[in-house]
């Protein structure tokens, strides 16, 4: 492929997905990791992405890819990362699921549990599970999004935090270098920060894309974490943090939890 061509290629990738790996594009374009770092470099000094750890992303912090294309991208890992936290559901459990594709994904997986009971200000997961007759379904009240069903606003706030429950399962637009959870709507976290603290344990669905992404409003940390489900193994100064913080690692490619490898002394 010419080099032209390729450049364009790269940017159309990473406008679909938001972030790429030098390895997963070294990988799809069939040329070294050493041409990527190039290629990756000349893009970012003509301000047609930004340069990261490990890949590229793009330069906009403060708008989020559409929910169509979002619902397309990383289909399969999503699909496996969803199955994967599903099996740490027990049945008759009592949890949160918020806003983003991956949590419809993981609504989905969750249907063949038992006796649930969800509370959601996302509509497309109530729309999954309404159908599942030993499952109580709560949606939280507020004002809907048009783009994407999600639920936000002070009543929501306030609906959520009526209840105490099992786990809150969470999804996020990006995860920066310094643990920070980071979200493009700035009412989408204050109903994410309300899970978090009224849930016994947190749950994160990430793909691999999250990793080092922009996004312009923080919504919190890694060490408010009980567990971080993805596809890939996060990139070292993730796992420090994730070591440091006691947050299990869940791998969806693995047959079994992956254990956060140990700081040396």
């Amino acid at each position: 492929m010419m080099q032209s061509k390729r450049h364009r290629a790269i940017v159309e990738l990473i406008t679909r997905q938001g972030y790429a790996s030098i390895e997963q594009l070294a990988s799809h374009f069939k040329v070294t990791p050493q041409t990527i770092r190039r290629d990756l470099n000349q893009l970012s000094e003509a301000g047609a992405l930004k340069r990261v750890h490990g890949g590229a992303g793009l330069e906009s912090s403060t708008v989020n890819t559409a929910y169509s294309t979002r619902k397309t991208l990383n289909l399969e890992a999503k699909r496996r990362i969803a199955r994967t936290l599903a099996n740490e559901i027990p049945d008759h459990a009592s949890l949160f699921i918020n806003i983003g594709t991956s949590n419809e994904m993981v609504a989905e997986a969750l249907c063949d549990h038992h006796g649930l009971e969800v509370i959601t200000n996302n509509l497309n997961v109530a729309a999954i599970l309404q159908h599942k007759e030993d499952f109580n379904v709560i949606v939280a009240g507020g004002m809907v999004r048009s783009r994407d069903g999600g639920i936000i606003g002070e009543a929501t706030i306030d609906f959520i935090n009526q209840f105490k429950v099992d786990y809150g399962i969470i999804g996020i637009s990006g995860i920066d270098e310094d643990g920070s959870l980071l979200e493009f709507d700035y009412q989408e976290v204050r109903v994410a920060q309300a899970i978090i603290h009224n849930s016994r344990q947190v749950f994160l669905i990430a793909d691999h894309s999250k990793f080092q992404r922009n996004a312009v409003v923080r919504q919190g940390n890694l060490s408010q974490l009980d567990a971080l489900f993805t596809d890939i193994q996060p990139p070292e100064n993730i796992l420090r943090l994730m070591h440091q913080h006691e947050v299990a690692l869940h791998v969806a490619c693995a047959l079994s939890k992956i254990e956060v490898p140990q700081e040396s002394p």
